[in-house]
């Protein structure tokens, strides 16, 4: 079956940086464009970055542009968010999802990133 299992996040301090790791199995991860999506605390769902099934076009959402990077190793069916220069306001639960676009069909369990000083 497809499962996304994801790993990384915690606390981390303002100006910090932390990375998130999705590791897919179930499906041909490189037939895929993936995307990560977060929410923030009281927050609706807030799409961060898309990457296509061969990691060469990512796309980002302008609150995160130049501080994130998304990659994928489809060798290892791997999904990743390197963020840097974090702030209170990328608090929040992060989540991998599997597409592109606006259509997401199987999503990871998510993970907890916290900025507080």
């Amino acid at each position: 079956q497809v499962q996304l299992v994801q790993s990384g996040g915690g606390l981390v301090q303002p100006g910090g940086s932390l990375k998130l790791s999705c590791a897919a199995s179930g499906f041909a991860f490189n037939t895929y464009a993936m995307t990560w999506v977060r929410q923030g605390p009281g927050k609706g769902l807030e799409w961060v970055a898309s990457l296509n099934r061969g990691g060469s076009r990512p796309n980002y959402a302008d609150a995160v542009k130049g501080r994130y990077t998304i990659s994928r190793d489809n060798a290892k069916d791997t999904l990743y968010l390197q963020m840097s220069s974090l702030s209170v306001d990328d608090t929040g639960m992060y989540f991998c999802a599997r597409g592109g676009g606006d259509e997401y069909d199987y999503w990871g369990q998510g993970t907890q990133v916290i900025v507080s000083s």
